[in-house]
C-alpha cells in the first residue's frame, strides 16, 4: 500500500501504452454516458420528456449494463482480455451508432439499452487488465491517468459536444463518439498484445461455478457493498447537473462549456497528483479526504440558487476534483481484493453491481426530483443529503476493505 524504498515503481514503454490505450478507451465509454447530462435540458424540451422519463433513459443504460455484466463475470477469465475487450468495445460502438440514429424517445431508449449491453462490461475488463499488468503500489498512479477520462471528456468532448448539438442537433454528439472510437479500437488491435497470464489457472473453470464464486465469496462482498454505495452519488446528481445549473443556478446555457471545460482541467491536473498520493499516503487515507471535501461540496452545490458564473464554476470544480479522488483511491484500492485468478469475473460483478445500483438510484432521483414549468428543478437539494449519507456509509465500510488488503499484501510480501 506504500512504497518501497526504492521510490516508485518505473513504467515500461508498453506498460505507458497501456495507460494511455485504456485511457482513451475509458474517455469514449465515459463521454457516450456524460454526453446526456449537458444533452438533457435540449433532449427535453425537443423529445417532450419529462424529468422522470429522462431518468430512465440514464437508467436502462445502467440495467442493461449490470445484466450483461453479470452473465459476463463467469466467461470473463477463460478468454485473451484483449479478445474479450474488442467484442464488447465493437458492440459497444454499434450502439452508439444507434443511438445517433435514433428519431424518437422510444427509439433512443433502446439504442441506450443496446450500448449499456457492451459498454457496461468494457470498465470491468479494463480494470482487470490493470490489475493483470501493475502491482498495486502502482495502481494509484494508473487509476489516476484511467480516471482522468472522466475530466477529459468534460474538457475535450462535452464542450464540443455541445457546439455539434447547438450546429447540427443533438444526434451529431453520438457520430462523434462513434468516430473516435473507431480510432480507438483500431489503435488496440494494432497495438495491445493478448493479456493471457490468467488462463493458466481459469481455463478449465465451470463459468457458473466462477460465477457463484465470484458473487458469493466473503472476501469480496463489502468491496461490492462499497461499490454500491459509491455508485449512488454519481448516478442520483450526474443526470440532471446541467439542468440545474441552467434553470436553478441561472448560467446561460452557452456559458455552461466554460463550467465544463474549467472543471475537467482542474481534475487532468489533480488526478495523476492523487494517484500519486493514494500510492504514497495509503489509498484508504485518501479516500477519506476526498470524502470529507466532497461531503462539504455536495451541501453546497445542491442548495445553490441563481449564482454568477465564477461561483458556479468553482463549486462544480471542487466536487469533482473530491469525487474523482474518491473514485480513483477507491478504484486502486478495490483492484486487489480479488485472487489473481478471479479478477475478470470479480471485476464484471463490481461493474454489475455498480451499474445496477447506479440505475436505481438515477430512476429515484428522477422521482425526487420534480421540473417546474418554467424548467427549474425542486428537491434537488434534498438528493444531496441523499448522496452526503451514501458518502459516509462508504467511508465506514471501506475501512474493513482496507484492512483486509493490508493483511493480504502482508501475508505477500512481509515487511
Amino acid at each position: 500500500m506504500s512504497p518501497t524504498s526504492t521510490g516508485p515503481v518505473p513504467f515500461t514503454g508498453y506498460q505507458k501504452l497501456i495507460v494511455g490505450l485504456l485511457a482513451f478507451l475509458q474517455f469514449t465509454i465515459v463521454l457516450d454516458f456524460m454526453v446526456l447530462s449537458p444533452l438533457g435540458a435540449v433532449l427535453m424540451k425537443e423529445l417532450d420528456i419529462p424529468a422522470s422519463r429522462f431518468g430512465l433513459v440514464v437508467s436502462v443504460y445502467a440495467f442493461s449494463a449490470g445484466a450483461s455484466g453479470l452473465l459476463a463475470a463467469g466467461f470473463a477469465d477463460r478468454f485473451d482480455r484483449k479478445r474479450f475487450l474488442l467484442f464488447f468495445y465493437t458492440g459497444f460502438v454499434v450502439g452508439t451508432l444507434a443511438c445517433a440514429l435514433a428519431p424518437t424517445y422510444e427509439t433512443l431508449l433502446a439504442a441506450r439499452m443496446i450500448t449499456g449491453l457492451f459498454g457496461g462490461v468494457i470498465g470491468s475488463i479494463s480494470f482487470a487488465i490493470i490489475a493483470d499488468l501493475f502491482p498495486p503500489e502502482a495502481r494509484g498512479r494508473v487509476m489516476g491517468v484511467v480516471q482522468t477520462a472522466f475530466a477529459s471528456s468534460q474538457v475535450l468532448g462535452i464542450p464540443l459536444a455541445l457546439v455539434l448539438a447547438n450546429r447540427w442537433g443533438w444526434h451529431a454528439p453520438f457520430f462523434m463518439i462513434v468516430g473516435v472510437s473507431s480510432v480507438v479500437g483500431a489503435v488496440i488491435v494494432v497495438r495491445m498484445g493478448p493479456i493471457v497470464g490468467h488462463l493458466a489457472v481459469t481455463r478449465d473453470i465451470d463459468p457458473f461455478q466462477h460465477l457463484v464464486t465470484a458473487v458469493s465469496r466473503r472476501g469480496y462482498l463489502n468491496a461490492y457493498a462499497c461499490t454500491m454505495l459509491l455508485a449512488t452519488g454519481g448516478f442520483m446528481l450526474m443526470p440532471f447537473g446541467s439542468t440545474y445549473v441552467v434553470n436553478n443556478m441561472g448560467i446561460a446555457l452557452e456559458h455552461l462549456p466554460i463550467v465544463y471545460v474549467v472543471t475537467g482541467v482542474a481534475s487532468i491536473i489533480a488526478g495523476p497528483f492523487i494517484g500519486r498520493l493514494s500510492d504514497s499516503l495509503g489509498k484508504y487515507a485518501v479516500f477519506c479526504a476526498g470524502s470529507a471535501v466532497a461531503v462539504v461540496m455536495v451541501v453546497v452545490f445542491t442548495n445553490l440558487g441563481p449564482s454568477p458564473l465564477w461561483l458556479a464554476t468553482l463549486v462544480n470544480t471542487l466536487l469533482m476534483v473530491a469525487v474523482s479522488s474518491r473514485m480513483i483511491a477507491a478504484s486502486a484500492l478495490v483492484s486487489i481484493v480479488p485472487d489473481a485468478g478471479d479478477r475478470g469475473a470479480f471485476m464484471s460483478v463490481n461493474s454489475s453491481i455498480q451499474q445496477i445500483s447506479g440505475g436505481v438510484a438515477a430512476g429515484f432521483a428522477g422521482l425526487i426530483v420534480v421540473r417546474t414549468p418554467s424548467g427549474a428543478l425542486r428537491h434537488y437539494d434534498t438528493l444531496g443529503y441523499v448522496v452526503v449519507g451514501a458518502i459516509v456509509l462508504v467511508v465506514l465500510l471501506l475501512y474493513s476493505v482496507d484492512r483486509a488488503v493490508k493483511a493480504k499484501l502482508a501475508a505477500v510480501r512481509p515487511l
